[in-house]
């Protein structure tokens, strides 16, 4: 018994060691270029007699030397602090607004039964069915046409914001179902009205979600191209994933500062985790209420 249990853990275990290898090679390869100095994806030059270990450890994205000189290009020669301070711009707006509209509107899908409610729910669930690309259009004439914020950072944000308000609701709503409502009738039997109980009860014990979700809605933002491709016409505003593709065209792929670029996109988000990581636990409103 302690064998085949033993042959089974081995078997998990080698799995898992070969799907990191499948994840990990390719962010190895990223690291590799943006330290390497060059632009080219060849790292390592073989002689025409290379035998079949050398082939091998080619394959092993190291570079000859490690130098900073294509994070240093891409801060100095590319307008690329200028762009990640349009993207912060974005996604903190975004942030901001979603988590506003998603968890007023979650509460009152959560704790009200008003007319439409299961019709609105349903319809924020298949809006999530369909791909962003097919909404394109009807956004394009709205914002720009319409509205005429084609080119600007409100509009963007708008466009990031309904297309994470869907998700950010389920989300929320979920969590507020699992709040126990004698906590809310405790505080009402006090005298306090259901605003102060939303900011002041609610929205605490409610950190866990409050956190994903706008981890979630700054991500939309942060990573989008699509959408800040099509809206954004004047190079000032470009954000970070608008700005990369210009180091890789059809006639010249700067593959280094891309490479570089896409590491100091990805610090970012890596921090804003890090800074989250102590709330997205459950069970803050374990013990709220004695039995």
């Amino acid at each position: 018994m302690k064998r085949a249990l033993r042959d089974i853990f081995s078997w998990r275990f080698a799995l898992l060691i070969f799907s990191a290898l499948i994840v990990i090679y390719p962010l190895l390869w990223v690291v590799s270029l943006a330290f390497s100095g060059q632009q080219s994806l060849t790292l390592v030059q073989l002689p025409h007699d290379a035998g079949v270990g050398q082939q091998l450890l080619a394959l092993i994205p190291l570079p000859d030397q490690w130098t900073l000189d294509n994070f240093r290009a891409v801060l100095t020669e590319q307008p690329f602090l200028r762009w990640i301070g349009n993207s912060l711009v974005v996604a903190l707006a975004t942030t901001v607004v979603g988590l506003t509209l998603s968890c007023t509107a979650a509460y009152a899908f959560s704790r009200f039964r008003f007319a439409g409610r299961q019709r609105g729910l349903t319809l924020f669930l298949i809006s999530q069915m369909f791909p962003a690309v097919l909404m394109l259009i009807p956004l394009y004439v709205i914002v720009v046409q319409w509205l005429g914020l084609g080119n600007s950072w409100l509009g963007l944000i708008l466009v990031y914001a309904i297309t994470a308000l869907p998700f950010c609701v389920w989300m929320l709503k979920g969590y507020f179902d699992t709040l126990p409502y004698e906590i809310e009738e405790s505080a009402l039997l006090e005298g306090a009205s259901r605003w102060t109980i939303f900011i002041r009860i609610i929205l605490p014990l409610a950190r866990p979600a409050i956190a994903v979700t706008g981890l979630f809605a700054f991500m939309t933002a942060w990573n989008e191209f699509i959408l800040a491709s099509i809206f954004m016409d004047d190079e000032s505003r470009y954000t970070v994933p608008v700005g990369l593709r210009f180091f890789v065209s059809d006639y010249a792929s700067e593959w280094g500062y891309f490479a570089a670029g896409s590491i100091l996109v990805s610090l970012p988000v890596i921090l804003l985790f890090l800074s989250l990581q102590r709330y997205l636990v459950s069970g803050l409103a374990a013990g709220a209420v004695k039995g």
